[in-house]
């Protein structure tokens, strides 16, 4: 017989999460497109990096239970995701200043 350990509760969001969740991916991703013909000067980089973050972020912590994993695991996807932001930086330095 096997003894969940309590700490290790699994958390399982409902179908009407991963369906709220799907909506809003789909609204995003109309608003992406509908911002890609929309001429925003400097600022459309900008705006479409957002919506991704926020895409990503939804998918992250609701397709891939990250919210509801160890604390540990949130530390190493937060370093990870600045250093991918560290890299973007650099690499728009290099773009701006050539």
């Amino acid at each position: 017989m096997q003894h969940e350990n309590p700490k290790h509760k699994h958390h399982h969001p409902g179908y009407g999460t991963y369906i709220l969740v799907w909506l809003a991916l789909l609204a995003f991703t109309s608003i992406t497109v509908t911002i890609a013909g929309v001429n925003l000067g400097r600022y459309t980089l900008f705006v479409a990096l957002l919506i991704a973050a926020i895409k990503s972020s939804l998918v992250v912590n609701i397709f891939m239970h990250i919210k509801f994993e160890e604390k540990i695991f949130k530390v190493f996807l937060a370093l990870s995701g600045m250093t991918l932001v560290v890299i973007f930086a650099l690499t728009f330095f290099d773009f701006i200043y050539r």
